[in-house]
């Protein structure tokens, strides 16, 4: 076959080929073009990249083949590389803009606003490109209403949110958190989330289903890594699921506490964390058919996402103080 320059679109769609981790052989035959082609073009226009991006790559090659090799013209490796890595763990391109200048405070040269990143994102989209599909989407948030029916009564003995410490609102102390369920398709289970006040730390359980002894037994059993001092209460709203909280207090010595009926607003953090994780598992999922794996994996990584609450920092990062000159 004769050879041509590479377009545009082949390079876009070479990047995505590398890094779906195809051999050069396989690339070569989805794009038609022989291996050493393919060899040749990353050496090229990729070699300065720890990975391939389409974009630069095509303007390096332009800019080679017009012989303007001016230094402000060429992409900074670096930043494409350190941008494309973020936007694959689900970082959002203002989170990604700010922790540039929290990891790299002297480097000038890498700096982006976020308006470049959605310009990006959206050029990509418009060639077919799937880059989009890394934003976590906003959910409307709707409670679930039969939770709550009109002339269901409360669960005997709880303790109101009124009768909270109020200095927990402040979230100055670590070791408050909120508690709740995130459901799927009917009758296969769910999982039990616990998100801390202050650090946004969430920790999760699968539910074989939705009894109240087993949301008690998957709660104890996921707070047994956490320290004591770092379980004081647990506030949850009036589903049934949390009638045996009894045993949740015995269990982890955290003081469980009931918001008011239709009040979501109550636990804020559960909720919008929720939202959050529905990027990973919407709503209708049939939780059978998710590993513990899949979930320790969806966790860990909004745990790593640094958030405009935190000043950028991840609830990692605040909750176990792994940022040496942060405090905490």
């Amino acid at each position: 076959m004769s050879y041509h320059h590479f377009s545009a679109n082949e390079r876009h769609t070479l990047m995505y080929l590398l890094h779906m981790r195809l051999s050069y052989r396989e690339i070569g035959r989805r794009l038609g073009r022989h291996h050493s082609t393919i060899s040749r073009e990353v050496k090229r226009n990729g070699r300065r990249f720890a990975c391939y991006w389409d974009e630069p790559a095509h303007r390096w090659a332009m800019e080679r083949r017009q012989k303007a090799r001016h230094t402000r013209k060429r992409c900074n490796s670096k930043l494409v590389c350190y941008v494309m890595d973020k936007l694959t763990q689900d970082w959002s391109p203002q989170t990604i803009a700010q922790r540039l200048k929290m990891d790299h405070p002297r480097s000038t040269r890498l700096r982006i606003s976020h308006e470049s990143i959605y310009r990006w994102i959206y050029a990509d989209a418009a060639r077919g490109g799937t880059l989009y599909q890394h934003l976590l989407r906003r959910h409307k948030r709707r409670r679930r209403q039969f939770k709550y029916g009109t002339g269901r009564g409360l669960i005997p003995n709880r303790v109101s949110i009124h009768d909270r410490p109020k200095s927990i609102e402040n979230r100055v102390r670590f070791g408050h958190w909120e508690g709740d369920t995130v459901e799927g398709k009917k009758s296969t289970g769910g999982i039990a989330t616990h998100v801390e006040r202050k650090s946004r730390l969430l920790i999760a359980g699968k539910l074989k289903d939705k009894c109240a002894d087993t949301f008690a037994q998957v709660t104890s059993e996921i707070f047994e890594a956490i320290p004591g001092k770092l379980r004081k209460t647990l506030t949850v709203d009036n589903g049934k699921e949390f009638s045996q909280f009894k045993k949740i207090e015995e269990a982890t010595g955290m003081a469980v506490f009931f918001a008011d009926p239709y009040a979501p607003w109550q636990r804020g953090t559960n909720e919008n964390t929720n939202g959050l994780l529905r990027h990973y598992f919407p709503k209708g999922i049939d939780w059978r058919k998710v590993t513990d794996e899949m979930l320790a994996s969806a966790v860990e990584k909004l745990n790593n996402r640094p958030r405009k609450c935190l000043g950028y920092r991840t609830p990692n990062e605040v909750f176990f103080g792994l940022m040496n000159g942060w405090r905490t």
